[in-house]
């Protein structure tokens, strides 16, 4: 690439720069971008640089494959019912420890290396994520009741990236697993956020997934919800749009579903003119 070429790319960055300076964008951190290393170093970066051209960027992540294992490692073997883990008391401490005690710290780690910016805290934290129970089956298995952001105001104000970890408790201090994708959605809806952003391992949302070229580069919130009721979606994919569709009715601007197997996915749809993925709008 020449110097002009560069030059050119910084150009074409400035308005978007200017455009999001000062503004909050929630990142739902997961999958393959997550578990390279190569990405998680380059996302970390990204994550940096939005802070340091006057984002405010806010990272929710989960960890169920990181759960899954350690629970092996203890002597568990994993139970899911509807796609969801059965959570008994040990295994919500477990929870705890694969989420808050290594997935959290190794993200804040990663960003930390680039900036002294992030700073690791739970749903346990400051009231951050109250839960109710979702079903007794399921056991400790937590529905999103309320968010205080109030611990994310003050980290954001001092000019710090927050990682959340996606444990909650309820009324009575009990922890929770929570799905992430649908803590990321609440937190950004709380936030008044500018964009709420899913990082996961497709191109985006595709009308029929079978068929590539039914990739969908914008939708709105109402056909959003008509597609949800037609139940072709993958069953992976549904609590993020429920949760883009919540967002955005609640007053996020828009939302994003990006490909986080892309390097530098983040920086190609907030600072191209092209951007990647399907962008969710009101």
């Amino acid at each position: 690439m020449s110097v002009h070429e560069k030059a050119a790319i910084l150009a074409e960055a400035l308005p978007y720069i200017r455009e999001f300076s000062g503004r909050t964008v929630v990142i739902k951190y997961g999958g393959h971008a997550m578990d390279d290393p190569a990405l998680a170093d380059l996302f970390a970066q990204d994550v940096v640089l939005m802070r340091l051209v006057g984002m405010n960027p806010v990272v929710v992540h989960g960890g169920g494959p990181q759960i899954s294992e350690l629970m092996r490692r203890l002597g568990k073997e994993p139970v899911f019912v509807d796609g969801l883990r059965v959570t008994d008391a040990e295994t919500v401490d477990i929870v705890r420890m694969a989420l808050v005690g290594k997935v959290n710290r190794e993200i804040v780690a990663s960003v930390n290396r680039h900036g002294s910016y992030a700073v690791g805290l739970s749903g346990e934290d400051a009231g951050l994520i109250t839960v109710g129970q979702r079903d007794e089956k399921l056991g400790f298995v937590g529905d999103v009741r309320r968010i205080d952001p109030s611990i994310l105001e003050r980290l954001i104000r001092e000019e710090l990236i927050p990682v959340v970890a996606t444990v909650g408790v309820d009324e009575t201090g009990q922890a929770y697993n929570v799905n992430a994708d649908t803590v990321a959605g609440a937190i950004a809806e709380s936030l008044a956020a500018e964009k709420l952003v899913y990082l996961t391992d497709v191109a985006g949302l595709y009308r029929d997934f079978a068929d590539e070229s039914s990739l969908i580069s914008n939708i709105d919130v109402r056909e959003l919800e008509i597609l949800l009721d037609s139940e072709s979606l993958s069953e992976g994919m549904i609590p993020k749009i429920r949760s883009c569709v919540f967002a955005v009715k609640g007053g996020v601007h828009r939302a994003h579903i990006l490909d986080g197997r892309v390097p530098h996915a983040l920086l190609l749809e907030f600072f191209t003119r092209e951007g990647i993925g399907t962008m969710v709008g009101p």
